[in-house]
């Protein structure tokens, strides 16, 4: 049998065989810039840009940056820059409307991209100056002590894109293409040959729904989300149109990269365009639809001249994380099928919810490179805390997104708004009432808005529950930021040695974080009541420490500043704690 010395040893489930790249914690802040500075207040459902307003890349001020600074931020991930699909017309900028048949929503999906080297006309006040205005924003940035974080679609682009604007000596993705085949690896796109592409929004009869430019797809070419017929459903990722990296989808998924197939050079030449100017990370879409191969290609290639850029992975398969950190090269990966599914369960009270759940992630999911996982409770694609769709009271996420923070010294990210409650209230056009903050219309964001305060973004506007939810965001993320023990220690899990202690019964969840010099006891109750928890820790590790069981020991809760005594460490440690709250005790 292993000693439990040995085990407390080997469950530093943060040793891996990359090199972590930084040497601070990353702290993202996911910012959709359309919404961000609209300062309307009173949105029309499905609305028009005119009517409904829109932010713009100089909304986001310097008094902006700083405001999001304070909460303890490194990284901005700017949302939406990219041009892409939208039924907002700019012919007087030589940028036409798109058929409203292939665009969702009246703005459009932010992940249609509709040329990868400019930024989206609607986030300009000055349109024939966009590109310039969103360079003076990463300038802005950077001078605050910020990266910048932007998004890489990779998967998919919009029903009509355009490479026009692509520099001088890139060929424009699929201008080359046979479109008599429906694969060939020297092909940017796939084709239904013989067939027109028809949108789910048309009418029976053929007519468009709604008025608009005519659109004509001939071939059809395959949709996004891996659809290779002419008329994909209305929840098949219509409005955009499958990349071809060389994979023979229809012919047994051969993937032929022997000569390199040409897209792979496109994508690499806009990733490059990006990083030379100012862009500090991307955050990559759906990469498990693109081909391992390609980015364990296209990433060192890119960090030989910008050794400093990162790479974070949207992923929903677990089998495969190790891969895309060791083959794919990626920095950081979500922990969305993992510690977000699980601490979910647990915050929505689910009666079968256990802590064992989160044991299973580390244990299971990223043992041996848990620092490349980047945690989350909030981001677009996911439904608010405040929801009632999730917990309907964003204090019920306390202990989680403490242990989110905490849990490694990888990233840890929050969606705007996240941190002072708002619930994403309402249908707003092309998206429903369902909790999520739409990436299709045109709207605001309530409670960012007071935030916001006018252009002050001071949150003078916030109310009492509102301040006192940031003022714990920002207590939360500067201990992440500042203790050792978050970023460069190791983990053990309390579970094991306590699980007849008092308060352990499947809803309270402890571990140490640890360095030579700090340690932290991180205690969660995710109990939807106050209760007594006695935390023992095992002779082994006290031994470790250095400690005497007969003696007592003070630790100090770093989030509330109040110390907790024991005078017998033998006896455990024993605290009050509140209803889905949490210690981050330092001793």
């Amino acid at each position: 049998m292993v000693s439990l010395y040995k085990q407390f040893r080997l469950l530093d489930f943060e040793n891996s065989t990359n090199e972590h790249l930084t040497d601070h914690k990353l702290i993202i802040y996911q910012l959709f810039v359309r919404l961000f500075g609209n300062t309307t207040e009173m949105c029309k459902h499905n609305g028009s840009l005119e009517e409904n307003g829109c932010g713009k890349f100089n909304d986001i001020s310097v008094k902006a940056l700083n405001g999001i600074k304070k909460l303890g931020v490194s990284h901005i991930w700017y949302m939406g820059v990219i041009e892409h699909a939208t039924t907002t017309d700019y012919s007087a900028f030589d940028l036409p409307a798109d058929d409203p048949n292939i665009v969702k929503g009246r703005a459009g999906s932010p992940y249609a991209v509709r040329n990868y080297y400019n930024v989206d006309p609607d986030l300009a006040v000055s349109v024939d100056q966009r590109f310039e205005e969103f360079k003076a924003l990463i300038e802005r940035t950077h001078a605050q002590g910020l990266k910048v974080v932007l998004d890489f679609v990779p998967n998919h682009v919009s029903r009509n894109y355009s490479g026009k604007e692509a520099p001088s000596g890139i060929v424009a993705i699929g201008a080359e293409d046979n479109t008599s085949k429906s694969f060939s690896p020297t092909n940017d796109f796939y084709y239904v040959t013989g067939e027109a592409f028809r949108s789910p929004l048309l009418k029976s009869d053929g007519n468009d729904r709604q008025e608009g430019p005519v659109f004509e797809e001939i071939p059809a070419k395959a949709t996004g989300n891996d659809v290779f017929v002419a008329n994909p459903g209305l929840h098949d990722w219509f409005d955009t149109v499958k990349l071809n990296y060389g994979v023979d989808y229809l012919g047994g998924r051969k993937l032929y990269d022997d000569p390199i197939p040409p897209l792979w050079y496109k994508m690499y030449d806009v990733l490059q365009y990006w990083a030379a100017n100012g862009v500090d990370a991307f955050r990559c879409d759906m990469v498990e639809m693109v081909p391992l191969a390609f980015w364990g290609w296209v990433i060192p290639k890119l960090k030989e001249h910008y050794p400093e850029l990162i790479f974070i992975a949207e992923i929903y398969n677990p089998t495969v994380y190790r891969a895309y950190i060791e083959e794919g090269n990626f920095d950081y990966l979500y922990d969305k099928v993992g510690l977000y599914d699980s601490l979910r369960r647990l915050i929505e009270d689910h009666h079968d919810a256990h802590v064992d759940d989160i044991t299973k992630v580390w244990k299971h999911q990223c043992n041996g490179f848990s620092k490349h996982m980047l945690r989350f409770l909030e981001n677009h694609d996911e439904q608010r805390i405040a929801s009632r769709f999730f917990a309907g009271n964003p204090w019920f996420a306390k202990a989680a997104m403490v242990i989110a923070t905490t849990f490694s010294s990888g990233p840890v990210m929050l969606y705007f708004g996240q941190e002072i409650d708002e619930p994403a209230a309402g249908a707003t056009g092309y998206s429903n009432d369902d909790g999520r903050t739409t990436i299709y219309d045109y709207t605001a964001v309530p409670n960012h808005q007071r935030w916001m305060n006018g252009g002050a973004f001071d949150g003078a506007g916030l109310d009492e529950n509102e301040k006192a939810l940031r003022k714990f965001y920002n207590r939360l993320l500067w201990i992440a930021r500042d203790q050792e023990a978050v970023l460069q220690g190791a983990f053990f899990e309390l579970l094991q040695g306590n699980s007849w202690s008092e308060g352990f019964n499947g809803k309270t969840y402890a571990f140490l974080r640890y360095t030579q010099r700090e340690r932290l006891l991180i205690v969660a109750n995710f109990e939807r009541r106050n209760k007594q928890v006695r935390v023992f820790l095992p002779d082994e590790v006290l031994n470790y420490f250095g400690l005497d069981k007969h003696e007592g020991l003070e630790l100090r809760d770093l989030l509330s500043e109040k110390n907790i005594y024991t005078s017998r460490l033998g006896d455990g440690i024993a605290m009050q704690v509140v209803s889905t709250d949490a210690f981050i005790l330092k001793f």
